[in-house]
């Protein structure tokens, strides 16, 4: 489980957005700079690193792309919705699975990861 990103606290993109128009940057001018490189190459690090990637919704932008990334990796992903959504969509047929339930998903990703021939199974 990893949840050190939420350290930043929720306002981190619009504080940050906030100090680098106050330097004069433009948004692509700010995503080169050195708080945007650091910051997108630690949460990167951690996606490539994780077993399995859960999309929780309601999410932002950047949480579909993580999985949409991770899933493009071949890496194992699914969805947990927390209500069914307004305006249903096909494309969550790319992910492991869709969840209403957070118990359901749980024991999903038991059963992979107990399975002895699993890429999610850990050496201990």
């Amino acid at each position: 489980m990893f949840d050190d990103w939420f350290s930043s606290g929720p306002q981190s993109d619009d504080r940050w957005r906030v100090y680098e128009k106050a330097r004069g940057r433009s948004y692509v001018e700010a995503l080169k700079g050195f708080s945007a490189e650091h910051t997108f190459n630690y949460d990167l690090g951690h996606i490539r690193s994780a077993d399995i990637g859960v999309l929780a919704l309601p999410a932002g932008k950047s949480a579909h792309l993580e999985l949409g990334y991770m899933l493009g990796r071949g890496q194992i992903g699914f969805v947990l919705f927390d209500k069914e959504p307004a305006r249903w969509d096909f494309m969550y047929k790319l992910t492991h699975g869709v969840f209403f339930n957070l118990t359901e998903l749980l024991c999903e990703i038991q059963k992979l990861t107990m399975l002895p021939s699993s890429p999610t199974r850990r050496s201990a």
